[in-house]
């Protein structure tokens, strides 16, 4: 990295002929009102169209070129590799985008790691399928990170340049590079702003499938949430299974006294074992340092060199929010004692008669 390249707009582009160079010939201008020393990387995706032609005919950009079209996450992590500046900024190059907002984004960056462009409508193709699948997969999104997320892939962003090395070998290849980076800077405590922007009707056509993209997008939630906050999927399915065992368990009771069906005892079973993989889950999380510090942010992750006290304590580990024990370290949290209760209770079912 360059030390006089202070920001890096990465433009990532697919078949973009007609707007490419309306795009990078504003991106010029509204940085030069910043005072920011600067450099604007177009990275073709492999197009077929004029879109690598044009945009060299813009003078000061940097053009690259994928051989063959790989995605535009991939074009996206290309231009990270090349970038020199200590803040990125990325923008489509359809003209969607207001490149006006992008030096408040900057400004506001000074005290966060990643500021996030919040459209307020939706304008892409598909409209009604775009907005309800994305609602849908927004909301789900804000859940399992416990935070209000306005817009969750939007593709103008400014960040930091750490947070994103931090995650750049999970990032796909696929449109969700940007929605995975939302997800893992949430999930990993860094600070993130959202700025609410205009979003116009696009040049060109959208390289968005509703279906396929749909899926990846969900599937990516999932995948980011089980990678930081595995207990977050974990639980709530235990949660389910306990709730059928038992109720099962007490209408086998209500019906037959201390007869309980083999059923029963099964899925309650397999509530605890939901729980112990959820456990063990987040515990190579925090081992493997899966939470990270970020601005604003406090860490999530405790020393590998703490350990399980003899005086019944779980490794903090093993929870966050675990309770300090009387040796000074920290006692095994709540639903480390629940699981250890379900185990007993489970082993006490399975010594009863069974119908």
């Amino acid at each position: 990295m360059s030390d006089d390249i202070e920001v890096s707009v990465i433009v990532p582009a697919y078949n973009e002929q007609g707007a490419v160079v309306g795009v990078l010939q504003d991106l010029h201008r509204v940085m030069q009102t910043t005072g920011r020393s600067y450099e604007i990387l177009l990275v073709d995706d492999g197009s077929t169209d004029e879109t690598v032609l044009r945009g060299e005919t813009v003078p000061g950009v940097q053009v690259i070129s994928h051989g063959q079209n790989r995605g535009t996450g991939a074009a996206r992590t290309t231009g990270v590799r090349a970038s020199r500046g200590r803040l990125l900024v990325m923008i489509d190059a359809d003209n969607t985008y207001p490149v006006e907002s992008i030096p408040a984004m900057l400004e506001r960056l000074e005290t966060c790691d990643m500021v996030i462009g919040a459209r307020t409508r939706e304008a892409g193709t598909i409209k009604w399928l775009r907005t309800f699948a994305k609602e849908a997969i927004r909301l789900l999104a804000c859940y399992l990170t416990e935070t209000r997320i306005p817009d969750l892939n939007s593709g103008l962003r400014a960040m930091r340049r750490e947070l994103v090395e931090a995650y750049l070998p999970l990032l796909p290849n696929t449109h969700s590079w940007v929605s995975t980076i939302t997800m893992a800077a949430l999930s990993g405590g860094y600070h993130v702003e959202w700025l609410p922007i205009e979003y116009r009707e696009r040049i060109g056509r959208s390289t968005f499938h509703p279906i396929r993209d749909t899926y990846n997008y969900l599937v990516l939630v999932i995948r980011s949430i089980m990678y930081f906050n595995p207990l977050k999927v974990f639980l709530p399915a235990s949660a389910l299974l306990f709730l059928a065992g038992f109720g099962k368990a007490f209408w086998d009771f209500w019906h037959f006294g201390l007869h309980v069906a083999s059923a029963t005892v099964m899925v309650i079973l397999a509530g605890v074992q939901m729980l112990a993989l959820g456990l063990l889950a987040d515990l190579i999380v925090r081992r493997m340092g899966g939470s990270k510090q970020g601005r604003g942010g406090a860490d999530q992750g405790f020393p590998a060199s703490e350990s399980v006290c003899r005086h019944d304590c779980l490794s903090p580990l093993a929870r966050r929010r675990a309770r300090p024990c009387s040796c000074g370290r920290r006692s095994a949290p709540s639903h480390v004692r629940a699981l250890m209760s379900a185990s007993w209770l489970c082993t006490a079912l399975a010594q009863l008669p069974m119908s």
